[in-house]
């Protein structure tokens, strides 16, 4: 193992136990920097026939000797690579998985300066989020079906409801234990139902209360008493809410299945994706005349000008209305 191996090596370990990052996001950081390690063995293998700024072949195994010209040589690469180009936003996540790399090597004096600070990804387009209108979401949930004896489709619609009621994204939600869910006690509710509510663990194990809506919340009730239990007999104890065919924690993977599964029941020709869902949820909430802040919250985001995104969707949307009812705005 080269010292660069040994050093990427701890830099995931303290991200995963000191910082606390999913496993998915750990992962996605060791592709990234195998690639980067990968790309900086070749280039300086070619540059060590001479004499080269970083001092031959010895430097291509050694993180001491990173510089400013192998990180920003590394981004010239990704775009312009004759196999496939990156687009702008890959490239600025794999930017973003290297920096903080170079960032923590940088901490811990393995480099005398961040090799990585000055270096900035290439502008990416404007690109808004693709949010269905809640007429489609309609016929998506009720495609999802809810059949009292089939607890595939018990889990499958309780699951849907779950990520448009609450803005999650899908690893969140395959990441909830039962014991997530719950409901809070309201002395001025005569009726004693209180409030449904679902503790989401986002990036960073940063966790949200997130009200559960009616419908989302008699979903996951019927889920919990009529299917579940068939699912939990077919393997080992787990808490996980959402359990697969054999009983284990539901994947992402299986996730999006049954999400392209109901989208392709509904009739939808809009691309429908998990995060499909989170775009909804939030775009719907604003149009609703919520706050911007209390979406910000809703969906875990740490600063409001990421939130702020959703709200270009639904002004995009008044000035279309706008343009078409206005008899002084027409053309």
């Amino acid at each position: 193992m080269t010292p660069l191996d040994r050093a990427t090596d701890t830099y995931l370990r303290h991200v995963a136990v000191e910082r606390g990052l999913s496993q998915h996001t750990v992962a996605a950081y060791r592709r990234d920097l195998a690639v980067f390690a990968e790309w900086l063995a070749s280039t300086r293998a070619v540059d060590s026939a001479g004499a080269d700024r970083a001092g031959g072949a010895e430097a291509l195994t050694d993180v001491a000797r990173l510089t400013r010209a192998d990180v920003a040589g590394f981004v010239a690469h990704l775009t312009s690579r004759p196999e496939q180009p990156l687009a702008p936003r890959s490239v600025a996540r794999m930017l973003s998985s290297v920096r903080s790399f170079t960032a923590f090597a940088a901490a811990e004096g393995w480099v005398p300066l961040d090799p990585g600070t000055a270096v900035r990804p290439p502008k990416a387009p404007s690109r808004l989020p693709k949010a269905i209108s809640v007429d489609d979401m309609e016929r998506l949930l009720g495609a999802a079906g809810a059949v009292d004896d089939d607890p595939v489709q018990l889990r499958d619609r309780a699951l849907l409801e779950l990520l448009y009621a609450t803005g999650a994204r899908i690893s969140e939600a395959v990441g909830l234990s039962v014991d997530d869910v719950a409901t809070l006690s309201d002395p001025e509710d005569d009726e004693g139902d209180g409030l449904a509510v679902v503790k989401v663990t986002g990036k960073g194990n940063k966790q949200r209360i997130v009200p559960l809506g009616s419908f989302a919340r008699a979903a996951v009730d019927a889920y919990l008493v009529r299917a579940r239990p068939v699912f939990a007999a077919r393997g080992p104890s787990t808490p996980a809410l959402f359990l697969g065919a054999r009983g284990a924690q539901l994947s992402r993977q299986s996730a999006w299945l049954v999400i392209q599964a109901a989208a392709e029941r509904a009739g939808l020709s809009a691309h429908v994706s998990p995060h499909t869902f989170r775009h909804s949820f939030a775009t719907h909430l604003l149009e609703g005349g919520a706050d911007v802040r209390v979406v910000q919250e809703l969906l875990g985001h740490a600063s409001v000008a990421t939130t702020q995104i959703y709200t270009l969707v639904t002004a995009d949307m008044l000035r279309d209305v706008y343009q078409t009812a206005h008899p002084r705005a027409r053309r």
